[in-house]
């Protein structure tokens, strides 16, 4: 009998192709939640875009001068490692676009929180907006909302308030502006600042504030404690003035003569965190109370585009920064699979997610996938993407993407997935396989050999799997 161990088997080429895009044993239906519609007189995405472009103009044109005037191998634009002007380049910045200095300076401080200028460390650099500003409004519309999310950063807060107060002043803010949206005309301040100190003793009241202490000793001769008058509540009018100020100031609303409208720009980024906030409570598998490993796990059954939905409203629920850091933490962990759909969901969050990714490079686990997350992000087509790895890293994710596989797919899955090695033979993979050391490959070639249907082929791997449990 002779031996059917194939000595040349070609394998053929394919991309290999992220795990949460590999076809599901399950039954689920797609998410099928129409694409919602603004409300009634809002402006074509295109007018709205070139309301944002001018409101971001000044932004712009400094952001733009830096690229020129500040990129590689000439002096920095920052003094104090925080990406704030130094002196002498904002007034050669004032020199060159004909502005005073404290104009450079505002500007370059709205290009920052509207993504123009990414800081990156001790140092800045142009935003992924500023470079799509001219060709992309979606990227142009994101700039704003950025700004207009960072609206209580944009202008002086009161110095002679209290942090505590300020702070829910920012917290009750989004109430009021949904009132204006509702209300889609001019509003009288007086029924602002109404609304705005009821959510404020709301937020009290959610907190619990109230004084846990022994009860003092009554003073002979004293009212009792009903005929005391209530303590005053802080006065909110001077802290909604400037609230109001501030998002005048990015754009977001008019205000004057005792009231305040929304502009078109305002009520449609109003409409769109309301939308963002329905999108989180329709999640569609139930899973954005969860934290990301559990969420993850959860989407583990879901089809690619209900897994996207998922994301999405995960995503909605919480803020970005410690979303992006749950991601990641879960990508650590010992299960391949939560790796890959961790890696996926974070394409859902993109560009805010791009420092921490380029953060584990130096992390072999999770090297490969960030490369592929940074290719794709800077334009790569994704079917190119694969082409950044370099043979080893290619043949490490190979074994990971196995591993998920193994762990919770199906056995035509994982020989479905022999297919997508880089290697043209199964000899030439067993080699590389056994010299990237991965810590699962023994399992993996285990389960290869008992899925595969082939005798011969599957005999191999197993010799593969001996050689490397043993050292040989």
């Amino acid at each position: 009998m002779t031996s059917r161990i194939p000595r040349d088997s070609r394998l053929r080429l394919v991309r290999p192709r992220p795990l949460a895009a590999a076809p599901r044993a399950m039954n689920q239906r797609r998410s099928r939640r129409p694409a919602p519609r603004p409300p009634e007189g809002t402006p074509a995405p295109a007018e709205l875009a070139r309301m944002a472009r001018s409101r971001l103009a000044g932004a712009a044109r400094v952001a733009h001068w830096a690229d020129a005037a500040l990129g590689p191998g000439r002096d920095g634009a920052t003094a104090d490692g925080k990406a704030t002007l130094s002196a002498a380049t904002a007034e050669s910045a004032a020199a060159d676009l004909g502005l005073t200095a404290a104009q450079v300076r505002a500007d370059w401080d709205t290009a920052r929180l509207a993504g123009l200028v990414e800081v990156h460390g001790d140092s800045a650099r142009p935003g992924w907006r500023l470079r799509a500003w001219d060709r992309d409004d979606s990227a142009v519309l994101r700039g704003w909302v950025a700004l207009f999310d960072a609206w209580s950063l944009a202008y002086p807060e009161p110095a002679e308030h209290e942090a505590a107060a300020v702070a829910e002043v920012v917290s009750a803010m989004p109430q009021v502006l949904s009132f204006l949206q509702l209300s889609a005309g001019p509003v009288p301040v007086e029924q602002l600042l109404d609304l705005l100190q009821q959510r404020v003793t709301e937020l009290r009241t959610e907190r619990c504030e109230i004084s846990y202490g022994p009860e003092p000793r009554p003073v002979t001769g004293a009212a009792p404690a009903a005929a005391r008058p209530a303590q005053p509540a802080p006065d909110l009018a001077p802290l909604l003035d400037w609230a109001l100020h501030a998002l005048a100031s990015v754009g977001a609303l008019t205000y004057g003569d005792g009231q305040a409208t929304l502009t078109p720009l305002g009520s449609w980024a109003v409409w769109v965190k309301l939308e963002q906030i329905c999108v989180a409570a329709q999640s569609p598998a139930g899973n954005i109370e969860q934290g990301a490993e559990d969420m993850l796990r959860g989407c583990s059954q879901l089809r690619p585009n209900a897994a996207r939905a998922e994301y999405r409203a995960w995503l909605a629920a919480r803020p970005v920064g410690s979303a992006v850091t749950e991601l990641i933490d879960a990508a650590r962990g010992e299960d391949a699979l939560l790796r890959g759909l961790a890696f996926e969901a974070l394409r859902v969050v993109g560009a805010p997610a791009e420092a921490d990714v380029r953060a584990v490079l130096d992390e072999p686990t999770l090297r490969p996938y960030a490369l592929l997350w940074l290719a794709e992000h800077d334009g790569v087509d994704p079917e190119d993407a694969h082409e950044v790895l370099t043979r080893e890293e290619a043949t490490w994710l190979w074994v990971d993407t196995a591993a998920a596989v193994a762990d919770h797919g199906e056995a035509p899955l994982l020989v479905r997935h022999l297919e997508s090695a880089v290697q043209p033979t199964v000899p030439q993979l067993l080699d590389e396989v056994r010299a990237v050391g991965h810590p699962r490959t023994v399992q993996v070639l285990v389960a290869l050999a008992a899925a595969h249907p082939d005798p011969a082929l599957a005999k191999a791997v197993r010799r593969a799997a001996f050689q490397v449990h043993t050292g040989g």
